[in-house]
């Protein structure tokens, strides 16, 4: 472990980094700060589109059978243009390929949504005429919420995982990792909490103009704030490569990351699948990922069923989202305070199983007071105040589980990845995020998809959230159990190696 005795006790836990380090850090943060940034405005967005415009059973639909293909078909064309691109070009064509979309939506899509879109009438008599595909032709009513709800579910994957962070891992070393990268996350998760406030603003704007359409001035605002904040990030990811890689105190190897295309070995996604697979310890990795998704997946959207009920406006709807986002970044910056200092002092699995537990526990009080609720929602007066406590009970829940997520649970995944070599690195991170990822959201939401269809079918009645909650329960324990158990035989493996000694 690297001495930090020479900082004070203070500064040995909250902020453990040498002076002429700054000059990588300040630069990085910025870059990590925009990412989130736009993660959350655009994750905000998303939802409250689709939610409000079809319900908040949409978003399993969409994870289900539109956001894999998509993130399939995304990976596959990465792959082919990470072969022919250096990494820095590699970046800006990434990032400025989900630009560009948003700013389509904002100019073209949303304001000519009643020229591209089927009307509604004919969706509702394609809907009464095939009421099992009701909720698909719902969303083919208002395909380009659809296509916006992708790129932005997407955004996370390519923009945070594999361009970031897949690019802080090949310049940082293990033990610099440990005193820098809680550093870096607490300076980055500032902007969960700007975010939540610029998303705030933005969805209230409509007291302060007077048009027919408010929302349509947020977006205005909302992806205006993505464009610029993307172009700051392009701007000094350049500068790094300039400035900070040629700095031997920083990036002392022959070549800079990715630099010489023409010796990058080129390999079919299938043939990078095959190299993943054989490794032991990736595949505990793609484990976790893919269990911490289905267990997020699952409580996310019945709190947001939730939501909906009691927020049906969609400025409503975003602005109250915006209130839980700047309350989970104001949570996640003190617990990233921490972060650093809990994988310093302690085992790897230390900090690896806080959020397991985190999310069980709070994944147990949400379901809990959905099931009250068929219990004690028998007088009509107490329908609004069980609502809203399952509300409440579930934006506590859920800031907790993304305040860990953010902080232990990406620390010590991205810390495991460091010793792996570079092949691993690369393409086990890479298959990690993608399908580890997207396969675990599209997993816990089929399930909520099956569901709903079993219970509708059985009963003849539309099945909702509350009709499936008891289900949904027993699958949430079993995936968060599961999950608790792999940490352990991780932790184990780890500790055999010694790799993260």
């Amino acid at each position: 472990m690297e001495e930090t005795s020479q900082f004070s006790k203070l500064r040995g836990i909250f902020f453990p980094i040498y002076a002429y380090e700054l000059k990588k850090i300040v630069p990085l943060a910025c870059i990590l700060f925009f990412s989130l940034f736009n993660h959350y405005c655009l994750k905000n967005i998303k939802d409250s589109l689709v939610v409000t415009a079809v319900g908040a059973e949409a978003i399993a639909f969409i994870k289900l059978f539109l956001v894999p293909p998509a993130a399939i078909l995304f990976m596959l064309v990465y792959t082919k243009v990470s072969d022919r691109l250096k990494n820095e070009h590699l970046y800006y064509a990434t990032l400025g390929s989900f630009v560009s979309f948003f700013v389509l939506f904002v100019l073209v899509l949303y304001p000519l949504k009643n020229y591209v879109c089927p009307s509604a009438d004919s969706i509702t008599r394609l809907q009464t005429q095939f009421p099992s595909c009701g909720l698909a032709f719902a969303l083919i009513g208002v395909w380009p919420y659809a296509l916006f709800f992708i790129f932005a579910e997407l955004w996370s994957t390519f923009i945070l995982s594999l361009s970031f962070w897949q690019f802080m891992n090949q310049i940082t070393e293990l033990q610099e990792a440990k005193r820098i990268y809680g550093v870096l996350l607490l300076l980055g998760q500032g902007a969960v909490t700007i975010s939540g406030g610029v998303g705030f603003i933005a969805s209230n704007i409509r007291e302060k103009v007077s048009c027919a359409d408010p929302w349509q001035i947020t977006l205005y605002w909302l992806i205006g704030s993505v464009t610029v904040t993307s172009i700051l990030s392009m701007c000094i990811y350049h500068w790094i490569y300039r400035h900070v890689l040629t700095d031997k105190r920083f990036y002392n190897k022959p070549e800079l990351p990715g630099f010489h295309v023409k010796d990058k070995k080129k390999s079919s996604l299938w043939n990078s699948l095959k190299v993943v697979v054989r490794s032991h310890y990736v595949r505990l990795l793609i484990f976790l990922v893919f269990c911490y998704s289905v267990c997020d997946n699952i409580l996310e959207n019945f709190w947001k069923h939730a939501v909906k009920v009691i927020y049906p406006n969609i400025n409503d709807y975003n602005s109250f989202m915006s209130a839980y986002t700047f309350i989970y970044g104001i949570l996640s910056m003190g617990v990233v305070l921490i972060t650093g200092y809990i994988f310093r002092r302690f085992q790897w699995g230390v900090g690896a199983m806080l959020t397991p537990m985190v999310v069980l526990v709070g994944g147990v009080c949400l379901f809990l007071s959905f099931l009250g609720e068929q219990f004690l929602s028998g007088s009509v007066g107490m329908v609004v105040g069980i609502q809203t406590t399952i509300v409440y009970v579930g934006l506590i829940t859920l800031v907790l589980d993304k305040g860990f997520k953010m902080s232990f649970f990406d620390m010590s995944k991205e810390m495991a990845f460091i010793p792996l070599d570079d092949e691993l690195k690369v393409k086990g991170k890479a298959i990690t995020d993608v399908f580890g990822y997207r396969f675990g959201k599209s997993f816990g939401s089929g399930l909520q998809v099956i569901l709903l269809s079993l219970v509708s079918a059985l009963s003849g009645v539309k099945a909702t959230y509350e009709s499936i909650a008891i289900y949904a329960f027993v699958v949430f324990l079993t995936c968060a159990t599961v999950w608790v158990i792999s940490v352990f035989r991780l932790n184990r493996k780890i500790q055999r190696s010694r790799e993260l000694s």
